[in-house]
């Protein structure tokens, strides 16, 4: 068996209907209805084009503009939410995902000051507040930034 010898089975190909070659074909128009823009050859709209209408681009402002690609996103934790840790607990990201604080360890976290805090945590996070460093701090914890962590490492 040789590839140039391979032929497709009967009525597997179908040859298309050529229109547009006189009346015998399809009538005068040849399925494009009379005269205007889709009736002539080469014709394509743009995709989202209206026909000169505004186009619904344009008339909602809340589409168009910029998304910034290096936008950095963080996971937002309370440290009033800290509280139900035991005194001692390494607080990081995984922990909190644990305890069903946070969606996900995907994201950096930051820890902001609204809330009170009893325990003394050592708590890992990308990011904190002036106000959340003071209150884990009076409490007697620690406060690990990543990129004091990346150093200790």
């Amino acid at each position: 068996m040789r590839l140039d010898t391979l032929s497709a089975a009967p009525g597997a190909r179908k040859d298309r209907k050529r229109v547009g070659r006189g009346d015998g074909s399809k009538g005068s128009f040849s399925g494009r209805g009379c005269k205007g823009q889709k009736s002539r050859s080469g014709h394509r709209m743009k995709p989202g084009f209206e026909g000169g209408q505004l186009p619904l681009v344009k008339r909602l402002p809340t589409l168009r503009g910029f998304t910034n690609i290096y936008k950095k996103e963080y996971e937002v934790v309370n440290v009033g939410k800290l509280a139900g840790f035991e005194a001692g607990t390494v607080v990081t990201a995984e922990e909190l995902v644990n305890a069903g604080i946070i969606g996900s360890k995907d994201k950096m976290l930051k820890i902001l000051g609204e809330g009170d805090i009893k325990n003394a945590l050592t708590v890992r996070a990308d990011k904190f507040s002036a106000s959340a460093k003071a209150k884990i701090e009076a409490a007697g914890g620690k406060t690990e930034e990543a990129a004091d962590a990346a150093k200790a490492d």
